[in-house]
């Protein structure tokens, strides 16, 4: 066994039983997968639903952790609800995990489990990542990234275990498209969730629709992007504004992860 893989499994082991953060990315899947292994039936993973998930995370999820081995749950979160959520300043992610890891608390104490896990690697450490404080408050376990496993290193491992979503794109919360600044609002998150899934439906499977009001920017993964700029420019810009978007482009430039966060200026 990979001394990475016995690591992590004695690092999940001595906690006795845990809540996963699961959210069906690589990272989440790697420590439930982690978490099967080491605690069995005293581990279980929990999808948080609300209308920041995009189409299709869910089913995702229940398929992954049916192939892991772990037992799976869902809750209904109510970030919506928080204001300092709403307003989308610069420590949106704050108010989200905040939320977040309230409810799996609650969850994980009526339920006798003693540990809250989460699915951070240690790149993160290294971007504009609010959501680790509320983790910290809430005493949330992270594995990853407590032993020092970067993200090239969570693919390789998800291989080894045999993790469905091992070289799934990463798919974050629908509000990581809203500019900070620019309210967050249900009927926003549908918008750019509907917009992804009509280009989604083209045949294109790394992007974001950047939402701009009534103007929606589409940023296509590398290998994609000669194609989005090429036969299929029309037909994604035609697709995007089917989903209420007066005007829609596609950028020029590859989509990257964090893009959107280049505009924080952190002291």
């Amino acid at each position: 066994m990979n001394d990475r893989i016995a690591q992590l499994e004695s690092h999940v082991a001595a906690l006795g039983s845990a809540v996963v953060a699961f959210s069906g990315g690589v990272d989440s899947s790697l420590v439930a997968a982690i978490a099967a292994r080491a605690l069995g039936e005293r581990a279980l993973a929990v999808t948080a639903v609300s209308p920041a998930l995009a189409h299709g995370e869910l089913e995702g999820a229940r398929e992954i952790a049916r192939s892991v081995g772990i037992a799976h749950d869902t809750v209904t979160t109510a970030e919506l609800a928080r204001e300092g959520y709403r307003r989308n300043g610069s420590d949106r992610c704050y108010f989200c995990k905040t939320e977040l890891y309230t409810t799996l608390a609650a969850l994980a104490a009526k339920r006798g489990f003693s540990a809250l896990l989460a699915g951070t690697n240690a790149d993160d450490a290294g971007d504009w990542r609010p959501g680790l404080k509320a983790a910290a408050e809430h005493r949330v376990v992270n594995p990853l990234l407590e032993l020092g496993v970067r993200k090239e290193e969570v693919r390789e491992l998800a291989a080894q275990l045999g993790v469905p979503s091992a070289c799934k794109p990463a798919s974050p919360c629908l509000a990581s498209r809203i500019p900070y600044g620019t309210r967050v609002s249900p009927e926003v998150l549908e918008q750019i969730d509907r917009a992804e899934q009509e280009v989604r439906r083209l045949g294109f499977s790394v992007l974001r629709v950047r939402h701009y009001g009534e103007v929606a920017r589409v940023e296509i993964g590398e290998d994609e992007l000669p194609r989005a700029l090429g036969p299929d420019r029309a037909k994604i810009e035609s697709a995007v504004r089917a989903a209420g978007y007066v005007q829609a482009e596609v950028h020029d430039r590859p989509f990257r992860s964090g893009s959107l966060n280049d505009a924080l200026r952190i002291v």
